[in-house]
């Protein structure tokens, strides 16, 4: 599977560890080819993409905090249903931005190194992975063939980008999340990606560091709200 050209594309750092920025783009890049949307763009201090639904039209993300550049993507932008993610604190965005922006729950940059290893999913489910999209899904199923917990990888170069990983109400507290998790990295790590990349909600965060992720940053999100 190749990834797709974008301007916003940056190459890991040669023997280290990879910096903030470069997993900004590559998360972005990733990102995209899960959701489906175009492949983002680079903007001044990171990349907008159009993501194209009711209340999420358009997301610029910046690698760090940058007042300067908040300051005019909070004056310029007026369309309802903007987004704008950045690096750093709420407090920090909050200040650099006009009042009418609403300010979003705060997430969590995350990556960790991918490895090969066995999933063995408990009795009596079982993992299937499907490469017919843009993105790798891995599908937990239990006994009837039926859909138990899931998510996707987005390959971006040498990274790995997991979004959308969820179990369904009846199957929770059971391990199948990460069983996912576990699945998504070995298949990458056997596809020559090297280093995952997510972004984390508050209840997610305990979850993916007990399986070995580092939290990179905090992402500030604030938005213009569609009546």
């Amino acid at each position: 599977m190749t990834d797709r050209p974008t301007p916003a594309a940056h190459v890991p750092t040669p023997g280290g560890d990879p910096t903030l920025p470069e997993l900004v783009m590559a998360w972005g890049r990733g990102w995209a080819r899960c959701r489906g949307t175009p492949a983002p763009t680079a903007v001044p201090g990171g990349f907008r993409v159009e993501v194209g639904r009711p209340g999420h039209r358009v997301r610029y993300v910046l690698n760090r905090h940058d007042a300067a550049i908040l300051d005019d993507l909070g004056r310029r932008l007026t369309a309802p249903g903007t987004w704008i993610k950045a690096m750093g604190s709420s407090a920090e965005l909050r200040g650099a931005l006009p009042p009418h922006w609403t300010m979003a729950p705060v997430n969590h940059l995350m990556s960790a190194p991918f490895g090969e290893g066995v999933v063995t999913p408990p009795a009596p489910y079982a993992v299937r992975i499907d490469t017919t999209g843009g993105a790798v899904v891995a599908t937990v199923v239990d006994s009837t063939g039926s859909p138990a917990a899931s998510g996707r990888l987005g390959p971006a170069g040498s990274y790995g980008v997991v979004d959308q990983v969820e179990t369904t109400p009846a199957h929770r507290r059971r391990g199948l999340g990460t069983v996912v998790m576990r699945a998504l990295a070995d298949h990458g790590a056997r596809h020559g990606l090297h280093t995952g990349i997510l972004v984390a909600t508050d209840d997610g965060r305990s979850l993916y560091e007990s399986l070995g992720w580092t939290t990179r940053s905090t992402v500030a999100a604030a938005f213009l709200p569609e009546n």
